[in-house]
């Protein structure tokens, strides 16, 4: 771009490049029984609707207890970045529910290159710290799975048979879109479906998963220190990890 056009452009304030958030429309928000089953939050006594026009209905009192707290929790604006159980919960009834095979198949796909099946050339620290936490991981998963996995070193990738993807699909299958859209965030989040499935299988809490999954983050930061940035970016998908690992639990709650 030429420095005449350059001057062109305008400078746009930042407040002004995403759009305002809604007000707060409403004073009380309760919960109540959902025609059919299940339990649906109400606002001023309406019904919460998704985008899509459909009930927000989640199928544990606790869930919609949790759901309901965020949206008591909103100021003068509603702030979604505030809001992660709901958002998971419209993310399930709007999209997932769906497209149930296509979002299993993506957790399989991340399955099928795991962040624990690649393991560091060197250093030896770094490579001895990923064999020491992600070695009982992989046993684990290749007992809850009865399938092998295979381990590269470095960058290059290594293709994982068949069969060991199929008995991953078969972990997936029995997860309803509620519970599929916390596992997919979770996936997503640490580049791990064995990662996710050992929190939705109470095998590690999601503090473990997230520390797992940033072994090799956290060496380069010991060794080079932190960016500021890059942490508070971290810190945002931490508490994405955090949200997704308590709406499965909410959703067992009796």
């Amino acid at each position: 771009m030429s420095e005449e056009k350059k001057r062109d452009v305008p400078n746009i304030p930042k407040d002004q490049l995403t759009p305002p958030l809604p007000k707060r429309f409403y004073t009380d928000v309760t919960v109540g029984d959902a025609p059919g089953g299940g339990f649906q939050i109400l606002l001023d006594g309406r019904a919460v609707r998704t985008p899509k026009k459909q009930l927000l209905i989640v199928p544990t009192r606790a869930l919609a207890e949790a759901i309901a707290a965020e949206w008591a929790a909103q100021d003068a604006h509603i702030d979604p970045s505030r809001m992660p159980l709901s958002k998971l919960a419209i993310t399930s009834i709007d999209g997932v529910s769906g497209s149930l095979r296509e979002v299993a198949s993506d957790i399989v796909r991340y399955a099928g290159s795991d962040l624990l099946c690649y393991r560091a050339e060197a250093p030896a620290t770094l490579a001895e710290q990923q064999a020491r936490i992600w070695d009982p991981l992989l046993s684990w998963i290749e007992g809850e799975s009865g399938a092998r996995f295979l381990l590269a070193e470095g960058v290059m990738p290594v293709t994982q048979n068949r069969f060991a993807l199929e008995r991953i699909e078969d972990l997936v299958a029995p997860y309803d879109a509620m519970q599929l859209a916390a596992l997919h965030v979770m996936t997503t989040l640490t580049g791990s479906a064995f990662l996710a499935l050992a929190v939705a299988k109470d095998r590690l809490s999601a503090e473990e998963a997230w520390d797992a999954a940033h072994i090799d983050e956290d060496w380069q930061i010991a060794r080079w220190g932190v960016d500021v940035e890059a942490t508070e970016r971290r810190e945002r998908r931490r508490r994405e990890m955090l949200a997704a690992s308590q709406f499965l639990d909410l959703l067992a709650a009796d």
